[in-house]
């Protein structure tokens, strides 16, 4: 239990990892479960393209992630030890400097070790003037900061390079019908199809969900009404008998689902403006996601099947999410997934930038703390021993909501 302790705190002090010894056997261990992830995501590939597309996109960003902070520690002079992707026992890696780049079983995630991220972190003395701890406020912030200011960076090149490209989803002001309700219905039996556009019913014009919906319902079961639409560009005309909905036989039904929205191209400037907009607007629903799925209340509601419980409270993991994208590649394509991809950039950045250690935010709030509490010629750092216990409840918490959002995910999946 000590050693577990100790571990747990070395980890929490070093932001995630620390060294260990390497025998053969983890070694092979590592080779075995990172083959049978490789087959995983092959599998992946084969059965649901469009989620294996997000899951790379992820792992790709998790990458970027870990190069802010890479790259902004090298640059402010700190000493990097350490770059994996994954977690678990390693499956390669390679020396090259001081720094061993590699790969771990278990593609959760991904770290960069650096060097005296606090007081209990041990630090050769000859490196003590490269070690975290010992440098500027700003170059501190700057580098436990750089992670999330990445997820940014790709959320505004995924969102510019859609909009620019495919479009934005939007309101588009025209009734586009997007399926079909039965074989037989209606409107499927006058020749209409997905994609048609709808103009006018009866005619009153349509433009969205709500008119059309409600131009339906001034008409009566068995009245025979003009339906104009237009299919590939073409605009046509049909007297259609509306029938009885199926299940609510005193009103008149169609058998159309249709709505406004759309992929609207935008311009590169109008692009740049509107990626900046959407970021903003993500930002501040994410800061609100993450106090829903900080809060246990919601996952014991999901879990007895509270009648509190709502989609909007659900606990996910990237599990859900990634069964979730393989349904927007289905529905929208690439450029879906890419919007999806780039939301959860944001997400991920904000959640990182929570102020509690085992988080990037956590370092960060010691960092700003250490600076408030220095005085000329006397530098306050905080003991990271007063924290553990506080970190330790924070990666219960986490525990709790990975099981299940799991659970949820697996039983009762978004897609």
């Amino acid at each position: 239990m000590s050693d577990f302790y100790h571990r747990f705190r070395a980890e929490v002090a070093a932001g995630g990892a620390v060294d260990e010894a390497v025998s053969p056997m983890a070694t092979r261990n590592g080779k075995a479960t990172g083959i049978i992830m490789i087959a995983l995501l092959a599998y992946l590939a084969f059965k649901n393209p469009w989620t294996f597309v997000f899951v790379v996109g992820l792992l790709f960003s998790v990458f970027l992630h870990e190069v802010g902070h890479f790259s902004t520690a090298r640059l402010t002079g700190m000493k990097v030890t350490q770059f994996f992707m994954g977690f678990g026992p390693r499956v390669w890696s390679r020396t090259k400097g001081e720094v061993e780049y590699g790969v771990r079983a278990l593609p959760l995630g991904a770290f960069v070790r650096i060097i005296g991220m606090n007081n209990v972190d041990e630090v050769d003395p000859a490196d003590e003037s490269r070690a975290y701890r010992s440098q500027t406020f700003p170059r501190r912030l700057l580098v436990i900061t750089a992670g999330s200011l990445m997820h940014m960076v790709i959320a505004f090149v995924l969102f510019f390079g859609v909009y620019t490209s495919g479009g934005r989803q939007q309101n588009t002001g025209i009734s586009t019908i997007r399926g079909l309700d039965t074989v037989n219905s209606p409107a499927s039996s006058a020749g209409i199809s997905a994609g048609d556009v709808l103009v006018s019913i009866g005619g009153i014009k349509v433009s969205d969900y709500n008119s059309v919906a409600g131009a339906i319902q001034t008409f009566s079961v068995g009245e025979s009404v003009p339906v104009v639409f237009e299919h590939a560009g073409v605009r046509q005309s049909r007297n259609i008998i509306l029938a009885a909905h199926p299940t609510k036989p005193d009103r008149a039904y169609l058998g159309v689902m249709a709505d406004d929205w759309g992929w609207k191209h935008l311009g590169v400037v109008e692009s740049v403006g509107q990626s900046v907009a959407d970021i903003g607007t993500t930002i501040t629903d994410s800061v609100k996601g993450v106090a829903v799925a900080l809060n246990p209340m919601n996952s014991i509601r999901h879990l007895t099947k509270s009648p509190e419980a709502t989609l909007e409270t659900r606990p996910t993991t990237v599990v859900g999410i990634s069964e979730f994208s393989g349904t927007v590649g289905r529905s929208d394509g690439l450029k879906g997934v890419l919007v999806l991809l780039a939301s959860i950039n944001v997400f991920v950045g904000v959640f990182n930038m929570f102020p509690l250690l085992p988080f990037d935010g956590g370092h960060a709030a010691i960092a700003a703390y250490e600076r408030v509490r220095s005085r000329k010629g006397r530098l306050y750092k905080a003991d990271i021993n007063k924290m553990v216990p506080l970190a330790t409840l924070v990666v219960g918490l986490l525990s709790l909501l990975l099981l299940t959002g799991l659970y949820l995910d697996i039983t009762q999946p978004l897609g």
